[in-house]
Order: structure tokens, then sequence, then C-alpha cells
């Protein structure tokens, strides 16, 4: 199957590796042009020279998220070299799992990153790409998470579910507002999956994820690979009447 991005333009922040770098490739498999944005400028350009390697479109942009002007900078950069894009994938994020009674100091800075990335860095992007998006009557797709709804059973920082949570409130007020303008937003909730934002902890906490996975009804962790359907469908004309929800892709975690 392909072609069904054909004629896009996508934005896909924190593609230089795991999810965002995945959902980067599929969008370029069915036929979109990718601007590739990452704070990591060298991992955002491998991600682009895969994608040219595999015969798609893409070109590399560094960016930080928490930079307002610098994402007002990169929306009309990505304009003039690439295109208004149609589709923005807000992707970047972070994770720490220190609990709110521990260091004072270490507490303090989780909640300050995480926001600052996770909330923020959503709002900076999608406020510096609305007009473009708004003109192309696009499609927005928001990284959520199982957290967008519950402080799941494994330890996590309440920064971290807090900033999911309001991920899916910002997905839901912006479908409500942008829905006139034709611009249907959505999220995708990722369950467990195997991405190097969570390589150490899957390698030196087994127990933590054997909680996780006791808990999925399909008895593994996911891939990124397993949220590119997800991504493409909601960027695509088959999700043309969906708008404001969230899909999950966590192996059935909340379904128990």
């Amino acid at each position: 199957m392909g072609g069904l991005l054909d004629n896009h333009i996508a934005a896909v922040t924190g593609a230089g590796s795991g999810i965002g770098r995945a959902i980067a490739q599929g969008y370029a498999r069915e036929g979109a042009q990718v601007a590739v944005l990452d704070v990591n400028g060298e991992a955002a350009s491998e991600t682009a020279q895969q994608i040219l390697n595999a015969g798609g479109k893409a070109l590399a942009f560094t960016l930080d998220v928490t930079d307002r002007d610098a994402c007002r900078v990169m929306a009309t950069k990505v304009a003039g070299e690439v295109g208004n894009i149609s589709i923005l994938v807000n992707n970047a994020g972070i994770n720490r799992r220190n609990a709110f009674t521990a260091d004072r100091d270490a507490v303090i800075k989780d909640w300050e990153d995480i926001i600052a990335i996770n909330l923020n860095g959503t709002f900076n992007v999608t406020h510096a790409f609305i007009e473009q998006l708004r003109a192309t009557r696009g499609r927005i797709v928001n990284i959520g998470s199982i957290q967008s709804f519950v402080h799941v059973r494994t330890p996590n920082s309440p920064a971290y579910t807090t900033s999911k949570h309001g991920v899916l409130g910002f997905t839901r007020a912006l479908a409500a507002e942008l829905g006139k303008d034709g611009v249907r937003v959505n999220a995708i909730g990722p369950g467990l999956i195997e991405t190097p934002l969570n390589a150490a902890v899957r390698a030196n906490n087994p127990e933590l994820i054997k909680i996780f996975l006791d808990h999925t009804p399909l008895g593994r962790a996911g891939k990124p690979e397993d949220i590119v359907g997800p991504a493409i469908f909601l960027a695509s004309d088959l999700s043309a009447y969906v708008t404001g929800t969230i899909l999950m892709a966590d192996g059935g975690y909340r379904a128990i």
C-alpha cells in the first residue's frame, strides 16, 4: 500500500529517533514530503538521509521546541524551503521517573524540563505552524500516552503524567476550535514502546518492565513501528470524520 499521503507536507518533531523517526519514515513511504525536526541536528539528518535512501523526500532541521521564537522562525523556514505543511506531528518528549517526594531539586527540575518539552513544546510548535495548517485544512497528531488518563501502576514522575493529561486536553480543545477551519486534531496514546528514551530503564529494571507486560493483553512491549499505522490513519483521509479523539496503541493496557 502506498500513496495515502501523496501531496502532503508533514512536519514531525522529535524525529531523530524512536517513534518520531518511525512516523517520519512511514509518512515518506506513503508519499508525504517530510520536514524532520529534532533538537539533535545530526540525528535529524540521519532520519532524513534514511528517507532519501529509501526513495522518499525529506529535509532535516534542528529545532528546540521549548524555544517559542525558534519555533516561529522554523515555521517560516519550512514554508520557504519545503512549503506549507498539512500534517503536524507533535512527538518531541522526555520522561523521568522521580517520585514527587524524591530529592526536592530533582523534582523541580523534572517539572520544569518535562512541562517545557512535552506540553509547552506542543503548544509552541502548533502555534507557530497554525496558519499553515488552517490554509491547508491540515491535520495535527499529538503523541499522548496511557498516562493521558491515569498515573499507571509503574513509577513515573507526576510531571510526566501531568504533561500527557495536558496534551490530551490540548488535543480536544483545538479539535473543538479548529473544526470550522477543516483542521482535524487527534492524539495517539502509546503504551510501553521500546525506544532510546527508555532503553536504560528496560536494561536496568526488568521488574518494572514485567509490571507493564503483565498488564498488557498482547504480552509484549511495542516497537516504534507499531505507532506508524495509527499515525498514518490519523493523518490521511481514512480518518476524514475523526477529530478530538485519542487512538490507543498500548497492546490493550487500558482494557484491563
